[in-house]
């Protein structure tokens, strides 16, 4: 069963290049991406796990976790590991998720049942669906799902923008704009009344229709 937004991340162990996690026990109190993978040395997937790397305070100075997954075994990613650096630059250092008997892409709807259970003989091209980012919450459930072909490499500035709008929007009763920049104009949420919205925005809002109340972003 593919997951949605609000439902809760399943939680499971596993063994990582940095040893064995509970999923849940690992996020914490943090935010999480776990973005997937199809194989071990492929060449879009290099580039991408390092950009990441080479992002990790961007994601550190939002409490955001970052926790790779393919469906290869743990020997195979920390071999990968020194292909990543050596192409990109950029040392991995955040836990790849080994899963070579296909348990988490599965659990996660990303492979179906019938998928058998190893990842010895697949091609990229048989895991292919197991490309997504998915952010999960301090609260362990699902807040955005990205799904990406193997041949269109993952925007992961996007990928900030969407976690700064995510955390602002789950502090703030406001919702952002298309093609929003952290810093830019908000909406308040069609959950708060105009008695509501007078209160905490006394100054009034722009209003280009009755359902449209632009503000500047809280706290900017």
């Amino acid at each position: 069963m593919t997951l949605k937004i609000g439902d809760t991340a399943p939680d499971f162990k596993a063994e990582t290049t940095e040893g064995t996690i509970s999923f849940h026990d690992w996020i914490g109190d943090s935010w999480c991406i776990l973005f997937s993978h199809p194989k071990d040395f492929t060449p879009v997937c290099t580039t991408e796990l390092g950009a990441v790397a080479g992002m990790m305070p961007d994601f550190e100075s939002r409490n955001t976790k970052v926790i790779g997954l393919s469906v290869d075994p743990v020997d195979d990613h920390m071999r990968w590991i020194d292909d990543i650096k050596a192409v990109t630059g950029n040392a991995v250092t955040y836990p790849m998720i080994g899963d070579p008997d296909l348990a988490v892409a599965k659990l996660y709807g990303m492979l179906p049942a019938s998928a058998g259970d190893s990842s010895q003989g697949r091609t990229p091209a048989d895991n292919q669906t197991v490309r997504n980012v998915m952010v999960i919450g301090p609260d362990k459930k699902v807040k955005a799902v990205i799904a990406y072909p193997m041949t269109t490499g993952r925007n992961f500035d996007e990928v900030l923008r969407l976690i700064d709008s995510l955390q602002l929007t789950a502090n703030h009763q406001v919702a952002t704009p298309a093609n929003w920049q952290n810093g830019e104009d908000v909406i308040i949420a069609g959950s708060v009344s105009n008695e509501q919205a007078k209160e905490r925005y006394p100054e009034g809002w722009k209003e280009p229709k009755p359902y449209i109340r632009i503000v500047p972003q809280p706290g900017s």
